[in-house]
């Protein structure tokens, strides 16, 4: 039965009532869609759109921004405008329907068309949605901001106010991972592409002694070496661009040499190593990171430097050292320039290389304008046997491997860099393995003929 507060069908009151109750219902799902949808949207996410995204996309996100900037604020407030549209719909549908039906339709009304269709389309489509409804959220922020105000400090103080999420590094990596091609997601990168992502990831975790040359196996030149033919077919050999020279123990590397430097040397006549101009050759310690390996190497002192290893408890800060610097106590005279363009100290070398290798008859070649363009102002790059000592090093560190900036590229694409020499070497090696197959396998045969032989003689021996 009706009673004398209900609103009589048809009349223009109940047609008000309806059109509160739609009204309700549509501010109800507003809400509750825009609360899944803006805080769905991460700060992190927006400024990445904002900066990256296709052009429709970074016009929502400039919209947005501004509002989601403080979430609690936003959160309060929809939440808010959410409670009053549920709470005042029950009011309106009490004064149009019986108590039972007023609760059978407002959660009817609510749970389809106030939470599941509304959340459904801004998860779908939040970021347009939220860009359209913008200046609706800002006139509620501003409406309930009394009330929602307190309520979002209070949580600033609870939780904080930051709630950017970053990914961690091995996330990111997964991340990345997904959005290849080969995951079969959709992503639209490509297989070499998601392998350098992941090899610059871990190239921060990763040390010198992870990428290094063992010094057992690095090519080195002895620095009492004679360059003659077979010295010099051996670095063509190797193909490498800087060859590590060291004194008496292969261990004790104490500087390179450029085989382009090589170029114009004779063999025939036989001019020693130490004749030539060695540089001095970085130290890396073993821990130091390839990232600071790669930086040290940007800074045009080698491509190559010598990992040592502290046999005492090392000390921070003192994992790269950098024999190309000036040395301690060195007079600022050294380093003046004569008439050519090559530094005294390096001028003054080659003079007395030459004069000597003069009377040896065995010479040097001369320095051209491109070798004194190059060279000028690096005379403590070089080193100077006649005139200065071997370089010293602590008595602690013990050299265990090379390291060049291929190894660390190598590091960071994750796959082997292959030139026209390693390609060489590894094709003499698949000879040598066949050559070795074909003749183990032939001298199986041999034995097993001398085997059936043996066993033909025996039996026809038995059988006597």
């Amino acid at each position: 039965m009706a009673t004398d507060s209900d609103v009589a069908c048809c009349g223009t009151m109940f047609f008000v009532f309806v059109l509160g109750i739609i009204a309700l219902v549509c501010f109800a799902g507003l809400m509750a869609g825009l609360t899944l949808g803006l805080m769905s949207l991460g700060l992190v996410d927006l400024e990445v759109l904002i900066k990256s995204g296709r052009p429709q996309d970074r016009i929502h996100a400039a919209k947005i921004f501004p509002v989601v900037k403080n979430q609690h604020l936003l959160l309060c407030t929809l939440l808010i405008g959410n409670s009053l549209a549920m709470e005042a719909l029950p009011i309106f549908l009490d004064k149009l329907v019986p108590p039972w039906a007023a609760v059978l339709i407002s959660v009817t009304l609510i749970l389809m068309f106030g939470e599941i269709l509304p959340q459904a389309v801004c998860t779908r489509y939040g970021l347009t949605v939220g860009a359209t409804m913008a200046p609706i959220v800002r006139v509620l922020l501003c409406l309930f901001f009394p009330i929602s105000y307190p309520i979002s400090k209070i949580l600033d103080l609870m939780l904080g106010k930051g709630h950017a999420v970053l990914l961690r590094r091995a996330e990111l990596k997964t991340f990345v991972n997904f959005h290849g091609n080969e995951a079969g997601k959709g992503g639209d990168l490509t297989h070499d592409e998601t392998t350098i992502i992941a090899g610059a990831l871990e190239l921060t975790e990763k040390t010198a002694k992870d990428a290094m040359t063992p010094i057992s196996k690095a090519f080195s030149l002895d620095l009492d070496a004679t360059l003659t033919l077979d010295t010099l077919n051996a670095i063509m050999t190797m193909g490498h661009s800087r060859v590590p020279v060291y004194s008496g123990n292969p261990t004790n590397i104490i500087g390179l040499i450029l085989v382009k430097n090589l170029l114009s040397v004779d063999y025939r006549d036989a001019v020693p190593l130490r004749k030539m101009i060695i540089r001095r050759i970085p130290r890396v310690s073993e821990d130091m990171p390839l990232y600071d390996i790669l930086n040290e190497f940007q800074k045009g002192h080698s491509h190559i430097a010598v990992v040592y290893k502290d046999l005492n408890e090392k000390k921070e800060g003192e994992l790269f050292k950098d024999n190309c610097k000036k040395p301690r106590g060195q007079p600022e005279k050294s380093s003046q320039k004569v008439d050519n363009g090559v530094t005294a100290a390096g001028q003054n070398l080659r003079n007395k290389l030459e004069s000597k290798d003069a009377q040896q008859t065995k010479k040097v070649p001369p320095a051209t304008p491109t070798f004194n363009k190059r060279h000028r102002g690096c005379s403590y790059c070089i080193l100077d046997f006649e005139n200065g000592p071997f370089p010293d090093f602590p008595s602690n560190d013990e050299a265990v491997g090379v390291i060049t900036m291929e190894d660390v590229i190598e590091e960071l694409l994750q796959e082997e860099i292959l030139d026209e020499t390693d390609e060489y070497v590894n094709i003499h090696n698949r000879l040598s393995f066949m050559f070795s197959f074909v003749f183990y396998f032939f001298i199986f045969l041999c034995m097993w003929n001398l085997l059936i032989d043996l066993i033909t003689l025996r039996h026809k021996f038995s059988n006597l």
